[in-house]
């Protein structure tokens, strides 16, 4: 996405709204620090020279974030050169490290994504023994190289035995229920995004949290910073966002007419901010300053009211996303060009894929894609080995874009796909239960991804093997596609 200088301008007038806003309902946060993950990721150059990454790593690369004055707000526990370190182990372990040693300040957690929180978590379940040890002796572990991440812990380093043994004390016990509060006893809400498609960890943020509050302050995706929620501490299926007008200008195609292209010869009838009626749906439309003309986000919002004359939205999902784990996304035509290419790789065992479904597993940490697979095993004494059907894990892999791939191999954010073979016949089963249902026998389409919790139960009782992708895919900063 094309963006320039000054809209870092405005992106830093957004995120100085976010805690006077939150003030109004959670008072004190002056008082403490904020615990938050934060990442940068890595950046290319496009052919003509220009720098290309993530547009969270030229915020926390710019002036606008690496200088900021002093906010007693906005006080983090974690070190600018943690948060800055381009290596994922030492950024994260060191700002785990950070927020342990702070424990007593932290008021509130936070991440970009709900899912980013939980990678914390479980980072934490997997690295208490070296964290602990460090806290005990007062010494960084050796796997922090980077020369700036240990200075700037140096200074927070202290042997601190009684620390030590509440957190393995803590870390040990079997249930992990709460162990947010339990660590960091003083946190009064968690700053993630669990609106969209992070809605899924909300169960788990919970169980983790002991039902903390979670709190969406804004609403931003890398084409533009959109707006805030005005009532940050209202529930997440509750949560609507205050569009402000200064940061592009919108628009909205309603949504009955946004399966028509854009065109400049017929276009449809585009909605602007100030006409938009309260309780329909619109595809949000955005022309931006650094240079995006009616460009289509793929947003469905609903209008749910107004704050004085400005609409505020409810994100209703993304258009024609299948599957999403963290900041990717899967639509349709991308799954199945992922399952043609797999399924090639089953003709030499004379096999095929009859039917197929999917559905985004966030029970584990990561979270990983499951596709369901039911095959046509046209010779019984041939049939695909599980060797074969991981390598049909990795195509899949290999078939998906590039930010799936970097959330697999730089970002660790996703976990190895996943295959479970059904068995003859539960496809048909499942047209049966969706007839029973009332659906139209004439009209029924097999659904490209499942989360109802029955038709998971179907699926899961009919798979006779599981097949996880053995190796990671293909992923440099340099191929984009």
């Amino acid at each position: 996405m094309p963006t320039i200088q000054e809209e870092l301008d405005r992106r830093q007038m957004l995120y100085s709204l976010l805690m006077p806003v939150m003030n109004l309902y959670v008072p004190g946060l002056d008082k403490g620090k904020g615990l938050y993950f934060l990442f940068v990721k890595s950046e290319t150059r496009t052919p003509g020279g220009l720098l290309a990454r993530p547009v969270l790593t030229s915020y926390y690369k710019s002036e606008h974030f690496k200088t900021r004055p002093y906010d007693p707000y906005n006080v983090y526990t974690s070190p600018n050169e943690a948060i800055l370190c381009a290596d994922s182990f030492q950024s994260m372990y060191t700002q785990m490290l950070c927020g342990i040693y702070e424990r007593k300040q932290v008021l509130r957690l936070g991440a970009v994504f709900a899912s980013g929180l939980l990678r914390a978590i479980r980072f934490l379940q997997l690295n208490w023994h070296q964290l602990t040890h460090d806290i005990r002796t007062g010494t960084l572990s050796p796997k922090i190289t980077d020369p700036s991440v240990r200075n700037c812990v140096a200074d927070v380093l202290k042997p601190d035995p009684e620390l030590a043994d509440l957190v393995a004390g803590e870390c040990s016990k079997d249930s992990w229920e709460g162990i947010i509060t339990r660590i960091w006893p003083n946190t009064k809400y968690l700053d993630v995004i669990v609106t969209g498609a992070m809605a899924q960890y909300i169960p788990t943020l919970d169980y983790y949290s002991g039902g903390l509050p979670l709190a969406c302050t804004m609403y931003a995706s890398s084409e533009c910073y959109f707006g805030l929620n005005l009532n940050p501490m209202s529930k997440p299926s509750e949560v609507s966002y205050t569009i402000m007008p200064n940061m592009a200008y919108f628009e909205f195609l309603p949504h009955e007419h946004s399966s028509i292209p854009l065109s400049r010869d017929s276009p449809p009838r585009l909605v602007d901010l100030a006409h938009v009626e309260v309780g329909k749906e619109y595809e949000l439309v955005i022309t931006t300053y650094a240079g995006l003309y009616r460009y289509r986000v793929g947003d469905i919002l609903r209008v749910t009211g107004f704050h004085n004359s400005a609409p505020q939205f409810h994100f209703v999902r993304r258009k024609n996303v299948l599957l999403s784990i963290d900041s990717d996304k899967t639509d349709e035509a991308e799954l199945q060009k992922a399952v043609d290419n797999a399924s090639k790789l089953l003709r030499e065992v004379n096999t095929s894929v009859v039917e197929y479904t999917s559905f985004a597993d966030t029970k584990t940490i990561p979270g990983h894609y499951v596709i369901y697979w039911e095959l046509l095993v046209k010779d019984s004494a041939n049939s695909p080995s599980d060797e074969l059907l991981g390598q049909c894990c990795l195509a899949m892999e290999e078939s998906l874009n590039s930010v799936y791939r970097q959330g697999r191999v730089a970002d660790n954010s996703i976990g190895p796909l996943e295959i479970r073979v059904v068995k003859s016949g539960t496809f048909e089963e499942l047209m049966d239960y969706a007839i029973s249902r009332g659906a139209s026998i004439n009209q029924y389409k097999v659904p490209r991804c499942v989360n109802f919790t029955p038709i998971m139960e179907l699926l899961d009782s009919r798979v006779v093997s599981s097949h996880f992708s053995p190796a990671l895919p293909h992923w440099t900063p340099e191929r984009r596609r």
